[in-house]
């Protein structure tokens, strides 16, 4: 059980994929508070099918109570990680929590899966992970109680996960597996490394154009839900709290949330169970 919720008032987070969906929300929330949030995303031009930038992102923050700054980052390169992160801890002091949110997927079959799509995959979700996480950690051990959470699923090794989309699953998975490492790796310096997975899907863009369209929209919940969870998670003390695979629903359960029809796009329609859930 964890303890109840604090504040993230004077922290510094550093959200990749933060100019629209989930990483927004977090961010927001993280905002309420009069946190300081590194908007570090790709979109710097608006996009017809791809809402938000990361300029309105930080407007949005900024609306919210909070300070931004948005970072022009594509987390596949190195020199654009180390080049943001340093602009974060030059503007801000440091770092307190890594938000690994960005991510790229699509959901095909091996024959049906070109190479430089798995390439993107991976080098978004699995290098990405490693590479700002692996970047932020040094400025990170210097904060009174560090987190680092990645948005990906319980290491649930079925092959009914992996049979329709490998090479995304592996991809997933290896944020997740990052999780795993880490949290041990990191325990004795005091950084808590979790994952967050929503329950059911989630009204964002990629669930819109990829996934299932607006008739799936209709059936998911608001990346709010992911926000409230990831603010639980990120309130906990570090070394108490590490290692763990959330799904949002069964956490904010476990600590009185009751009203989750406020989260549902429409609450006259079923849900729709994510990707990785366990049964």
């Amino acid at each position: 059980m964890l303890m109840p919720m604090g504040s993230l008032e004077g922290k510094t987070l550093f959200i990749t994929g933060a100019s629209r969906g989930i990483g927004l929300a977090i961010a927001l929330r993280a905002a309420r508070d009069g946190a300081n949030i590194a908007v570090a995303a790709k979109t710097t031009e608006p996009h017809p099918k791809l809402p938000g930038t990361i300029y309105t992102a930080a407007k949005e923050i900024e609306q919210a109570g909070g300070r931004a700054l948005p970072l022009a980052c594509d987390i596949r390169f190195e020199d654009q990680v180390v080049a943001a992160v340093g602009r974060c801890v030059e503007t801000f002091g440091g770092i307190d929590i890594c938000v690994n949110n960005a991510s790229a997927i699509s959901l095909t079959g091996t024959l049906d899966t070109e190479m430089k799509k798995y390439d993107l995959m991976h080098s978004v979700n699995t290098r990405g992970t490693f590479l700002v996480s692996r970047t932020c950690i040094p400025h990170m051990k210097k904060s009174a109680n560090p987190h680092i959470l990645n948005i990906s699923p319980p290491l649930e090794l079925h092959a009914k996960w992996f049979a329709p989309h490998v090479a995304y699953t592996i991809a997933k998975f290896g944020m997740s597996l990052c999780v795993l490492g880490m949290a041990e790796e990191f325990r004795d310096a005091g950084i808590a490394v979790n994952a967050l997975w929503p329950a059911t899907t989630i009204a964002t863009a990629a669930v819109a154009n990829i996934v299932g369209g607006e008739q799936m929209i209709a059936r998911s919940r608001k990346p709010e839900i992911m926000a409230d969870a990831a603010h639980l998670v990120l309130t906990q003390p570090a070394r108490l709290f590490t290692g763990h695979f959330y799904i949002d629903e069964t956490l904010l359960a476990d600590h009185g949330y009751q009203d989750f029809f406020k989260y549902a796009v429409d609450p006259a329609k079923d849900l729709q169970t994510d990707f990785f859930v366990p049964d």
